[in-house]
């Protein structure tokens, strides 16, 4: 039996959440939930939106399925953490965001986001089905920028071999480990000769060591085009920080938007599963909320810790509610309400 840390998160976060949890009870998965208080409510009743008690939470567990958390744009807004380290020294650090927080503070260096066609999901393309694996600890998400005056700003862009080669080792053992075949690495070393350079140098040398897998590579500008007109011909995708945020999003609208998305961080320690959609305040607690993205995070959690008959039965369960086209929401062309949806998977299991 393990353990999970749940965070429902903000606005539709405990309803996609709760959805996600009943599934996995009723799949028979052999977990166990802890769940724990962190965005706006935690900001509201104890002053903080990342309590410490998440962390530790998360850090005892080692796993995590988290719901979305609401972050204000712009502005000075940090989510602002004092620890202490193992020899006792006071740690004092800030982040943009909830989610940047946690991915930094348990370590997690890998963004993994499938994206895949389902039935009865409307798209423009079919036949896709790719992985992308995003770099998750680097790049200009260090958050080293400045106001150098009122009219200039500035941000530090930082690549290490390091962070680069266990970021794109773990995408070669996943595409050995799930069949795949190929992966292609993005960059903008053309222009950015040195940062993006030693990316693409140091995951061509990762890659010596995968001679099974193909390995090639793109100019970020030229693989986004390639993405909309061919998605079917890309299997995995390695890319730094930035650039895997944007095409991760871009990628995710090639097979039907956000709400089908699934995501995981990863780390040595940790991992944690989230759908990678906003919390959608507006619809909040009117039982109209999409919690397929949600579900599918569930999935990839199961498949992490070895569960991968009960993640196939969530997923086949799911994609039969989806064919038929009967009880999903609105956004996937239905009538249903997310408490039926979640009722149609579980009666499919």
């Amino acid at each position: 039996m393990r353990r999970v840390t749940v965070v429902p998160g903000d606005g539709i976060g405990p309803e996609v959440v709760g959805a996600t949890c009943a599934i996995i009870k009723a799949a028979g998965a052999q977990v166990e939930f802890e769940e724990v208080v962190a965005g706006l409510r935690a900001e509201h009743e104890l002053g903080t939106a990342l309590p410490l008690s998440v962390i530790e939470s998360i850090e005892r567990n080692r796993l995590a399925l988290k719901g979305p958390t609401q972050t204000p744009f712009g502005g000075d807004y940090r989510i602002r953490l004092k620890r202490k380290s193992a020899t006792g020294e006071a740690l004092d650090r800030d982040y943009p965001s909830i989610a940047i927080a946690l991915r930094k503070e348990l370590k997690l260096f890998v963004n993994v986001r499938p994206i895949k066609n389902y039935p009865g999901v409307t798209s423009r393309y079919s036949n896709v089905n790719l992985v992308i694996f995003r770099e998750n600890s680097e790049d200009l998400y260090v958050g080293a920028e400045r106001m150098i005056d009122d009219n200039t700003a500035e941000a530090i862009k930082i690549i290490t071999r390091g962070a680069t080669e266990r970021a794109a080792r773990y995408g070669f053992e996943y595409l050995r480990k799930t069949g795949r075949k190929k992966l292609t690495i993005a960059h903008k070393a053309n222009v950015m000769k040195m940062t993006d350079g030693l990316f693409l140098r140091a995951s061509q040398d990762v890659a010596k060591d995968y001679p099974d897998i193909v390995c090639d590579a793109r100019v970020i500008d030229a693989l986004c085009m390639e993405l909309v007109i061919k998605p079917e011909s890309f299997d995995g995708l390695l890319l730094a920080n930035l650039f895997g945020d944007i095409v991760s999003d871009l990628a995710a609208g090639l097979v039907g938007g956000l709400g089908v998305a699934p995501g995981a961080n990863i780390g040595d320690d940790c991992a944690m599963f989230e759908a990678v959609h906003g919390s959608a305040p507006d619809i909040a607690g009117k039982d109209i909320a999409n919690p397929m993205a949600m579900i599918l995070s569930g999935v990839l959690l199961l498949r992490h810790i070895d569960q991968a008959v009960v993640a196939d039965r969530i997923e086949s369960a799911l994609t039969r509610v989806l064919a038929a086209n009967k009880y999903v929401t609105r956004d996937l062309g239905g009538q249903s309400g997310t408490e039926r949806f979640t009722a149609a998977v579980i009666e499919n299991l």
